[in-house]
């Protein structure tokens, strides 16, 4: 499936809204009714912002589900909301569509994000248009970005920054897909992706023209890109300039898995402390 082909299943009242947006208002009552009705489908996973099509391998956004997004900061009013002894004041209200997901004391996840039954959510905040699925745990301290597309099975390790986009509406969201392990403080931004069964070492930085490459060829692989069923660190690649020679960031692939293998959580850290990293 192409962009071009892909229909999406919230109605085309919001692309009128989107039209006419400058004059919106929290007074708008129709449009604020079909707006939140659409982030609602958003919540409750039936719409989606992206998706990887499972024939052409490429990331389709739903620029429609984004206009929803926007839109929603524009008809509803600035509100408290609360939680316990906490309080909020906001637009966008907390999430109340929880079901099957476990979320600890001080997780925090707005309204319009997906959580599939079986996500964990420590001490860690998810956006407005993230979607995560089941069975990943966002470990303490972690975000996950409006909008940003989260697998099967992913550990977003403490501290992990996955980024958000929202404007304008046909830019890629970041995708983390299935079982993949995201080390600690690593960062995965701007579009990149996050292929099925990688592991990010910790304080990875990820974006979408990171230059990847492979340490025992030497070959530099797709641009914003973690390889699927590999092991990568952050490291340098050095380039010539006027004024000397310089290492400039780079992602280094260190290891190819098997295909469909459990990551053992052992043998990672042991090869990522043979290259002075830790998981």
């Amino acid at each position: 499936m192409s962009a071009a082909e892909f229909t999406s299943p919230l109605p085309a009242a919001i692309d009128e809204l989107w039209e006419r947006r400058a004059g919106l208002s929290p007074a708008d009552s129709a449009a604020k009714d079909e707006i939140v009705a659409a982030v609602d489908q958003i919540d409750a996973g039936t719409a989606r912002v992206a998706f990887v099509d499972a024939v052409t391998d490429q990331v389709i956004v739903d620029e429609r589900a984004k206009r929803a997004i926007v839109l929603a900061f524009k008809v509803l009013p600035m509100e408290e909301s609360v939680a316990g002894d906490f309080r909020y004041h906001d637009r966008v209200p907390l999430k109340t569509r929880l079901d099957g997901v476990r979320v600890v004391p001080g997780a925090i996840a707005r309204w319009g994000c997906y959580l599939a039954p079986g996500t964990v959510l420590m001490p860690s905040f998810v956006n407005v248009g993230a979607y995560v699925e089941s069975g990943t745990m966002v470990d303490t301290w972690a975000t996950v970005g409006s909008c940003a597309q989260v697998g099967k099975n992913v550990h977003l390790s403490g501290g992990v920054g996955i980024g958000g986009v929202l404007e304008p509406p046909n830019a890629v969201p970041v995708v983390v897909e299935d079982e993949c392990m995201i080390g600690s403080r690593s960062m995965v931004v701007d579009g990149a992706r996050v292929r099925t069964g990688a592991v990010l070492g910790a304080g990875t930085i990820l974006t979408a023209t990171s230059h990847v490459i492979d340490v025992e060829t030497g070959e530099e692989l797709t641009r914003g890109e973690a390889p699927p069923w590999s092991v990568c660190v952050g490291g340098t690649r050095l380039r010539k300039f006027g004024g000397g020679e310089y290492g400039l960031p780079a992602v280094l692939v260190l290891k190819r898995l098997p295909e469909g293998s459990r990551h053992s959580k052992t043998e990672l850290n042991e090869l990522l402390r043979d290259h002075g990293v830790n998981g």
